[in-house]
């Protein structure tokens, strides 16, 4: 399983890139796995301010819907439109192509909140 430690991780099984006031978000090696075959991401909330814990769009899988939970507080700026013709980069490249949305986040100090690459691995493998 893949935990980069360069990013930071929510027990939503939600990744978190921070760089400067932006925040790059999508789902976990481990959450795309469980799900399975990804075959739909919806984001409605571009260009809409939301609460961290607020749910900012769903994943269909073959299986399942899962909502995605905002880790952060903020604005989102941008959707990977991408994903709307290739839901499968998700299961493909979680971490790179796969990413969901763009966050401009507006209190940096819920940083503190997030998981640690060290902290999430020990979270699902619990």
């Amino acid at each position: 399983m893949n935990i980069p430690s360069d990013l930071k991780y929510t027990k939503d099984h939600e990744w978190v890139m921070i760089e400067g006031d932006v925040a790059t978000i999508g789902i976990t090696d481990f959450a795309q796995g469980e799900l399975g075959d990804i075959v739909y991401v919806e984001v409605e909330t571009v260009d809409e301010t939301l609460d961290a814990e607020e749910i900012f769009g769903t994943v269909e899988a073959v299986k399942t819907v899962s909502d995605l939970f905002l880790p952060l507080s903020g604005e989102i700026i941008e959707f990977n439109e991408a994903l709307e013709d290739e839901p499968e980069k998700v299961n493909s490249d979680p971490y790179g192509e796969g990413w969901m949305i763009k966050l401009k986040f507006s209190d940096s100090s819920e940083i503190e909140n997030l998981l640690s690459a060290e902290d999430y691995k020990a979270l699902v493998s619990a």
